[in-house]
């Protein structure tokens, strides 16, 4: 298959590039290296974390629509995996527009040159985050999703929304992957995993949201990965999908494991609950479990290999043991 990934330089748009084109697939990648945050990083996991995989890429916004229509006219592409958009909740709160912008209309190009350019699926990131106000302990795809509580959740939920309508106008088999608190190696910046383990090491302390009450599924990348790759293989008309690790865990848990793994003691700034927050997000993944899906990885050896990544990547100590980690890892 020839499969255009969106965002391919992003965190889990590289790692599942990686995986297509280590399985044979041609992989087709677009991304427009925004300053989100450090666009070093995109372009390391470009240079060196695909480093001898063969692929096309390129640069450019999802929001120019001549960009993308050049791309599905020379590329003949079998199926898109679309992960390009401006992610994080408290970010959506302060820049409401590029949100709908980027993910509401950037995602509405796609859908448009996905039916004009006859794709045969159509593979979209959506969110954990789309579960709002539910008041439900663990968030199944049946659940009402109506009272998104910031701009990321709704942009999310307005590309199901959409996606669906191109189900059923077009017949343009769709599928929507919510992803559950995903991290690992060569994970976003922005993130708690990669705030902590950078604030822990140099001596600054961390935000502790709700004072440390709440829970997640945290998925590591690489089930993220086989769980996507099991949707991508699928032909459903249409389908919203959670992707989340098996076990709730509890944030102070999630401290703790990065102290560990640091040596060294987390200075801890409890704050309350900020807007936009959920404070449990807990996966019901049964319907991706009947395609053969479970998450493998625990939260202990998920953070050990991001630690040892982060070592290596900004040279932090412990050399040799986070060398060593990296080449297991990769």
């Amino acid at each position: 298959m020839k499969i255009l990934v969106t965002g391919g330089a992003g965190f889990i748009g590289s790692h599942l590039s990686k995986a297509l084109i280590e399985r044979g697939d041609n992989v087709v990648i677009i991304d427009n290296f925004n300053d989100f945050y450090d666009p070093k990083l995109k372009r390391d996991r470009i240079s060196k974390f695909l480093k001898g995989c063969k692929f096309t890429l390129y640069e450019g916004d999802i929001r120019d629509y001549q960009f993308l229509e050049t791309i599905f006219k020379k590329e003949k592409l079998d199926k898109v995996m679309h992960l390009a958009a401006v992610a994080g909740v408290r970010h959506s709160l302060i820049d409401p527009f590029v949100y709908e912008e980027v993910n509401v209309r950037g995602t509405l190009n796609l859908l448009e040159l996905s039916v004009k350019y006859k794709i045969q699926n159509f593979i979209f990131a959506s969110s954990s985050s789309v579960y709002g106000l539910s008041k439900e302990a663990i968030f199944s795809e049946h659940h009402c999703v109506d009272f998104p509580i910031s701009m990321y959740a709704a942009s999310k939920r307005a590309k199901e929304l959409m996606a669906h309508v191109y189900s059923h106008i077009h017949g343009l088999n769709t599928v929507g992957l919510r992803y559950f608190s995903v991290y690992g190696p060569w994970g976003r910046p922005d993130m708690a995993l990669f705030k902590f383990t950078k604030n822990i090491l140099e001596d600054k302390p961390i935000d502790v949201y709700n004072y440390g009450k709440m829970s997640r599924s945290f998925t590591y990348i690489d089930d993220i990965v086989t769980g996507t790759l099991k949707a991508i293989d699928q032909n459903f008309k249409y389908e919203i999908i959670n992707i989340g690790g098996a076990k709730e865990e509890q944030l102070m848990r999630y401290i703790k494991l990065i102290e560990k793994y640091l040596g060294k003691k987390a200075k801890k700034n409890l704050m309350p609950m900020q807007p936009g927050d959920i404070h449990v997000s807990m996966a019901d993944s049964r319907k991706l479990s009947k395609l053969d899906w479970n998450p493998k990885t625990s939260i202990d050896e998920g953070i050990k290999h991001f630690i040892n990544w982060y070592k290596n990547y900004y040279n932090v100590g412990d050399q040799e043991e986070a060398e060593a980690e990296q080449t297991a890892s990769v």
